[in-house]
């Protein structure tokens, strides 16, 4: 019969292979997420099952859904590509039927929208759909409550031909399964009940009977799924790196940094942009995130490169804008007053909680008059303290100084928002070519 391993979620196989280590799906998983897992390759009633062999073949990496749709996402797993893919699969099974209908046969091609899709796969979360084997190999007790939905026969697929499903849950899984395995994870991840749901990489089965090693199953976003953050200085990637470990640990392995424990290689902004040219010509293959400060210099390097001609793996973003920083303290030539300092002298120090501390009200000085924009560029007084004071910071240390953690957030937010939208190739896991 062979060896097999699977990827499942809430016992639902979305991927598979036999006797191989299969697709590498360490991607979508961290290190902490090795665990053992009960496997269906063993009969756990044997009395005679040595401990160590349980051990082995239970060996697996596991994480919630909710865990890893972040991670979906940042492979390319978006609700728009998943979107695009369905439609693309919808238009190409509609030709399908229409070249091998019969001369008189009518084809109806009322097939779900792809909110509707969502909706079908919503209203049935994994935890409620039987998965026990049919043993009396009734199609109609397969088909369990699909046989009263009426939306199944709006779906893609031939839902009467639903060959190998043996199971209430595995017969969703022929209905749904045309789509790419994180295609459907991501979809499934649209309920709230499914995020609660395991999904599992056993590979214990394939390296205890000799098929792979353990080595083969290496978590964590590798280099080809990662971005590359260039920054303007080296206190932007410090920040950042903290915030990352503090508010989004479940992705953090996704971003890398220029390194700059000594020195930072491309220091300001005219350095950064040149990395920026220079990277363009060598038609480099990393995806690449620059990350400007939201002030004049930022701004000014920020639309150089936007003029670039930037490679479809290389995005470029200013520190977002926020309402926080439309009426804040300055002081220049003609003193203090309150004035927006959003493209001016928001730099990413300003993104921090600037009332933590023994300082007197968070001020921009007025430095550098930009000629060619007409404004003046600002720096944050005491930005270094203030820098120093958030590294210091943990999750608890946050709590007991209830530390305001939302405008580095949001500098998160728009980061990743940047990592989506730069489209990613999908692999060797391609959804089922029609034929």
């Amino acid at each position: 019969m062979g060896t097999e391993i699977t990827l499942d979620v809430c016992g639902l196989c979305v991927d598979w292979s036999k006797n191989s280590s299969g697709a590498d799906h360490g991607m979508l998983f961290q290190n902490h997420h090795r665990k053992k897992v009960r496997t269906t390759q063993l009969d756990y009633d044997c009395p005679d099952l040595d401990a160590e062999i349980v051990a082995s073949m239970e060996r697996a990496l596991s994480a919630s859904l909710l865990e890893v749709r972040p991670r979906l996402e940042l492979i390319g797993f978006t609700l728009d590509a998943v979107r695009e893919e369905y439609e693309l699969f919808v238009t190409e099974w509609i030709d399908l039927q229409y070249r091998i209908r019969e001369p008189d046969e009518q084809i109806d091609v009322n097939i779900m929208s792809f909110a509707e899709f969502c909706d079908f796969v919503k209203s049935y979360p994994l935890c409620r759909l039987d998965g026990d084997y049919n043993e009396s190999g009734n199609f109609e007790i397969t088909q369990g409550k699909f046989k009263k939905d009426s939306r199944v026969l709006r779906l893609p697929v031939h839902a009467h031909n639903a060959n190998g499903a043996y199971s209430e849950l595995s017969y969703f899984g022929s209905l749904t399964g045309f789509l790419h395995p994180y295609s459907l994870l991501r979809v499934l991840a649209e309920s709230e009940e499914n995020l609660k749901a395991d999904v599992v990489w056993n590979y214990g089965p394939v390296v205890e009977n000799g098929y792979a090693i353990e080595e083969d199953f290496v978590a964590g976003a590798q280099r080809e799924q990662a971005f590359l953050i260039a920054t303007e200085g080296s206190s932007d990637v410090h920040i950042i790196k903290h915030a990352l470990a503090l508010f989004r640990p479940e992705v953090k392995d996704f971003f890398r940094f220029i390194d700059v424990s000594e020195s930072h290689p491309f220091p300001g902004t005219g350095n950064l942009v040149k990395f920026a040219d220079g990277l363009i010509k060598i038609d480099i293959q990393n995806n690449v995130v620059f990350v400007f400060d939201n002030d004049a210099e930022g701004y000014e390097a920020y639309q150089r490169i936007s003029n670039m001609s930037l490679l479809p793996n290389m995005r470029v973003m200013l520190l977002p804008e926020l309402a926080a920083f439309c009426s804040f303290l300055t002081s220049g030539p003609n003193g203090e007053s309150h004035a927006n300092i959003n493209k001016r002298g928001a730099a990413i120090e300003c993104y921090l909680d600037l009332q933590y501390g023994a300082h007197p009200p968070a001020k921009v000085i007025w430095t550098t008059y930009k000629k060619e924009m007409g404004v003046y560029h600002g720096a944050l007084e005491y930005k270094e303290s203030y820098t120093r004071s958030f590294l210091k910071q943990s999750n608890e240390s946050l709590k007991e100084n209830n530390y305001d953690t939302s405008k580095i957030i949001a500098v998160l937010d728009a980061l990743i928002k940047e990592c989506f939208s730069i489209k990613k190739p999908k692999g060797d896991l391609g959804a089922p070519l029609l034929e």
